[in-house]
């Protein structure tokens, strides 16, 4: 009878299952969180902020592919999976409103640390709840169930003693540091946990779904450049804007669309046709690895990128009025440069896992603009910007040769199954509708 009941309210997604209308609404408190996390942090960009800004992101990536891991299972849009949804949006939102007190108290309101812990202890009990009723139903056994939801209570206890314990343990002046550390180890733990996948039975049911919400992701990272860009570019208080932060603004665009072409031209593609053709126990670790691992450095980098543009815009503003000059911090070239370093390197990192294909334009790339970090301190905000929209578009340039046949093929099999699938799907719509 129990089995019977979760049967009408869990409807199970299939091969053909893609993103819901509904999981993209999800994904709006995750957006803010992003948002949120990338401003705070322009606004005082230090090592130890960036530090923590980084830990937060981390956070939130892990706390985000649960999401993708229960909509890839069932259908996020059926049964009782919407009330769920929703009741997660709750706790996520007040993720993203406290990742600015998360490691420390302001004063006026609820404890930061302890606000941002409990929230996070929320969601994941709700994660935990649905990720366990899913392994159940399919019949999987308490242990393995166990092995997929430990870890990550196990992490959230550990968030929660992070928020409580350094106070009372060592000087005021050391509570950040000790706070860290848990983290760090809530962290290590939680990723840890995703390596026991495989043990616990669970599958990847539509290789599709998986694609698409992390394509979606990226996306969405690249939209919070844009924002950036356009906070940046118009803060301006009334004052005319002037041609140095429409050259900043230009040259912005021209690096956040390489990045996309970088990634949505063929390799996104590419990496879901692989998956759709491994089969048996080999699927679930690469779709890991692919996916939950390597994704978030694509993600962080483009991020890291965004907050260093908003700041370098706000820089050359106040150039254009000398009243309120400002000039950047240590870490604004490298976060500018470094961010799309790290995004060439995880597109590397996904194509060796996922294609067993050395991209050497990419690493080529990275090491380039590497070595043109200590130029980007030299020379002026605009000039640093203008070297490496310059290398960006390079790289795009010299990845449409070398890339050519690898690239047709991929985009032919991409359009032909397209092609196919809206056929099929006509032919039913006359039939039915």
């Amino acid at each position: 009878m129990g089995r019977i009941i979760r049967s009408q309210l869990i409807s199970w997604g299939g091969p053909g299952t893609r993103a819901t209308r509904l999981e993209l609404f999800y994904d709006l408190v995750f957006v803010f969180a992003f948002f949120n996390v990338s401003t705070l942090t322009s606004k005082n960009l230090t090592a130890q902020s960036l530090l923590e800004a980084l830990l937060v992101l981390v956070l939130l990536w892990w706390c985000w592919t649960g999401f993708v891991t229960i909509g890839n299972a069932v259908r996020s849009d059926e049964g009782v999976m919407p009330l769920i949804g929703l009741a997660m949006m709750v706790p996520v939102f007040l993720l993203a409103v406290s990742v600015g007190v998360a490691f420390r108290d302001e004063p006026g309101g609820l404890y930061g640390p302890w606000l941002f812990a409990v929230a996070y202890l929320m969601t994941w009990g709700l994660k935990a709840t649905a990720l366990w009723t899913i392994a159940r139903a399919e019949g999987t056994p308490r242990r393995s169930a166990l092995l997929l939801v430990g870890p990550a209570l196990v992490s959230t206890v550990v968030v929660l003693l992070a928020a409580v314990v350094p106070q009372r343990i060592v000087a005021a002046g050391a509570v950040q540091n000790v706070r860290i550390g848990f983290w760090v180890v809530a962290l290590v733990l939680e990723y840890l946990g995703g390596l026991l996948l495989a043990r616990t039975g669970w599958r990847l049911r539509s290789v599709g779904h998986a694609a698409e919400r992390h394509a979606l992701i990226v996306l969405v990272a690249l939209g919070e450049s844009v924002i950036a860009l356009g906070i940046g570019a118009s803060a301006q208080y009334g004052r005319p804007v002037g041609l140095p932060t429409v050259v900043a603004s230009a040259l912005g665009i021209v690096v956040i669309a390489a990045l996309w072409w970088l990634y949505f031209d063929w390799i996104a593609a590419a990496v879901e046709q692989r998956l759709h053709g491994v089969r048996g126990p080999s699927r679930i670790p690469l779709a890991r690895d692919v996916y939950s691992y390597l994704h978030l450095p694509l993600v962080v980098g483009i991020i890291l990128f965004a907050l260093s543009l908003e700041r370098l815009l706000s820089i050359l503003l106040h150039a254009e009025h000398p009243t309120g000059a400002e000039r950047p911090g240590q870490l604004h070239p490298l976060l500018l440069y470094g961010g799309v370093i790290l995004f060439a390197l995880a597109l590397v990192a996904i194509e060796l896992r996922a294609l067993r294909r050395l991209d050497r334009v990419l690493l080529g790339a990275a090491l380039v603009l590497a070595a043109l970090v200590p130029v980007a301190y030299q020379v002026p905000e605009l000039a640093a910007l203008a070297l490496l929209a310059g290398v960006t578009l390079g790289v795009v340039t010299v990845q449409l040769r070398v890339t050519r046949t690898l690239r047709r093929e991929v985009r032919r099999v991409a359009l032909d199954e397209q092609t196919r699938m809206e056929t099929e799907l006509n032919r039913w719509r006359a039939r039915r509708l």
